[in-house]
């Protein structure tokens, strides 16, 4: 079993960001700038923005972190969106999820240009990948097929199951995974709460991609020997035992997958860092008009 170690990849891509960020610095005057919206005070919410703000820090990025109560009316955040769309010192833009219930986020999402849409959710932006067409890739597939590629880990002609459907994660993953490059040329199975005889779906692929949100769901028993696995789970409990005061767990049942696994992601340290290198990635394209002028 080899350790899939998000934080060993994350900072070596992250110091090529950096090479690249002092260059555009150098040849525009300015330094590339994320701009991360954030309604409400849920807890992860806060602790994912705040670490994407000081990984933009890290690179050489300005980052701006703007804050709205709860209470802000759909109409008035689509207006600061329209504002920033506007912007041409904002490169990338995006709005933290989950949000407040009478905000739809769907609307939010489109209402962002999907030329600074850096966390890839924009319709053209996933409509694009499904076409193989250049675009921004959801940060989380991202950072993955990063990691998959770090490691160089030839996925061609892996049965890959991706547990879960969300458009966040699991529908633009199994898109990737079929596509043909490296990695990707998998025949992929897009599995969910509906799937009949998930266990044995799971069971025999070569590359499993956990994203259900459900804490410590693949067992050892769903996972055949040397599979590959990629946790993408952040299922958060109280904890008196940890300085945060609260415990991560992963999608898999580490304890017990990991000796049945070749190559398998840790939860913290595996995949959640590789989710802001993707953005990051992504927010310097923004700059650097590489995908779209």
């Amino acid at each position: 079993m080899q350790l899939l170690d998000g934080k060993l990849v994350s900072e070596k891509i992250k110091q090529d960001i950096a090479r690249e960020a002092e260059a555009f610095l150098r040849a525009n005057g300015r330094k590339p700038h994320l701009v991360a919206i954030l309604v409400g005070h849920d807890g992860g919410s806060e602790t994912y923005v705040a670490s994407k703000m000081r990984n933009c820090q890290q690179v050489g990025f300005d980052s701006t972190n703007i804050h709205y109560e709860d209470d802000i009316t759909q109409e008035a955040l689509i207006n600061k969106i329209k504002e920033l769309n506007q912007d041409e010192t904002v490169d990338g833009l995006i709005v933290q999820l989950p949000l407040p219930k009478h905000i739809n986020p769907e609307e939010i999402t489109e209402a962002i240009d999907y030329r600074k849409d850096v966390d890839g959710f924009h319709p053209v932006n996933l409509g694009r990948m499904q076409r193989n067409l250049p675009c921004f890739i959801p940060a989380t597939p991202y950072g993955i097929m990063l990691m998959l590629d770090y490691y160089k880990i030839n996925t061609a002609g892996m049965n890959a199951v991706v547990v879960g459907r969300s458009n966040i994660v699991g529908s633009p993953m199994s898109i990737l995974l079929a596509r043909n490059a490296q990695p990707g040329n998998c025949t992929v199975t897009l599995t969910h709460s509906k799937t009949k005889n998930l266990k044995e779906e799971v069971l025999r692929a070569d590359l499993i991609i956990a994203a259900i949100g459900r804490k410590n769901f693949i067992t050892a028993d769903m996972v055949k020997e040397g599979a590959v696995i990629i946790d993408v789970g952040i299922n958060r409990e109280i904890s008196t035992l940890t300085k945060s005061g609260y415990k991560l767990f992963g999608d898999v049942d580490f304890d017990s997958v990991a000796s049945k696994s070749s190559f398998i992601t840790p939860v913290p340290g595996g995949v959640g860092l590789m989710t802001i290198v993707g953005l990051l990635k992504n927010t310097l394209a923004a700059a650097k008009k590489e995908i779209y002028s």
